[in-house]
């Protein structure tokens, strides 16, 4: 990073109206987290807290040019992939990343919604698999998601996600950060698999129906920390991004906001009680 700039993280992604998830909790979690936020919109959704109503992309070829744009006259540390929508989407975030490379990627590849909604269709998927993992530095699937990129059954067992996380390391992201969360239980276990080996990471799963956007702020965390120290090293960050996550977690219940499953707090600790 150039000396006395600040760490900026650029987030690619889709628009929440809500504001737990995509785009709205990226900026947040940038902000929470010493990073200046900047962001690429690929698609608007009507979505609450009670789920997805509807997706409206945006056009690949103009997803581009907001892209080229910015990284025209903005310097990014990192970058955030998250909804992308289309595979053709995809695909020209893809060859951005690959002629630009705005810092380390880390890419999420969001294709269900907490709430259990389908975000993008099998074409998506496959460009995703073939055109994305390979330039992104570190990928954080759900279980899933996982099970759509390999063309598996989700798993239901903690002991499977070492394999799966080294399988996916075939498709050619750096790392991969297979998130347990679905496999219930009285802990979150996620694991990351790097060329130099494998870590599970644990926390104590927290009792609360404010989940809107964990995801989102995970993967935004992680690029926010990676934009401040400039990457290298993904295991201590992993580390710092969930400890986030459990603070937003634990304080999500708190802000009463819509009558499903509630937003992470990504402010907790920051805003005054």
């Amino acid at each position: 990073m150039t000396a006395g700039r600040t760490p900026t993280a650029l987030s690619v992604a889709g628009s929440d109206p809500s504001g737990g998830a995509g785009i709205q909790a990226d900026l947040k979690t940038f902000s929470a987290l010493g990073a200046y936020g900047t962001a690429v919109l690929t698609a608007l959704t009507a979505q609450s807290t009670r789920g997805v109503t509807g997706v409206h992309p945006v056009p690949a070829a103009f997803v581009g040019l907001q892209l080229r744009t910015l990284l025209d006259d903005v310097e990014v540390h990192a970058t955030k992939l998250g909804m992308l929508g289309t595979a053709d989407v995809v695909r020209e975030v893809a060859a951005v990343l690959a002629e630009r490379r705005p810092g380390p990627v880390v890419c999420d590849p969001v294709m269900v919604a907490t709430s259990g909604d389908r975000l993008i269709d099998e074409e998506a998927v496959a460009a995703v698999r073939t055109d994305l993992l390979p330039v992104a530095d570190l990928i954080t699937p759900n279980v899933p998601e996982a099970a759509a990129l390999l063309e598996v059954e989700p798993s239901t067992e903690a002991d499977d996600l070492t394999d799966q996380a080294r399988a996916l390391l075939e498709f050619g992201p750096g790392a991969v950060l297979l998130k347990g969360g679905h496999l219930g239980g009285d802990e979150s276990v996620d694991v990351l698999a790097t060329a130099g080996g494998v870590w599970t990471t644990r926390r104590p799963r927290v009792a609360t129906t404010a989940t809107h956007g964990t995801g989102c702020t995970l993967s935004s965390a992680i690029a926010a920390l990676a934009a401040r120290s400039g990457g290298g090293d993904w295991l201590p960050l992993v580390e710092q991004a969930r400890d986030y996550l459990q603070r937003a977690l634990e304080g999500g219940g708190s802000l009463g906001v819509g009558s499903g499953h509630g937003p992470v707090h990504h402010f907790a600790g920051v805003w005054p009680d």
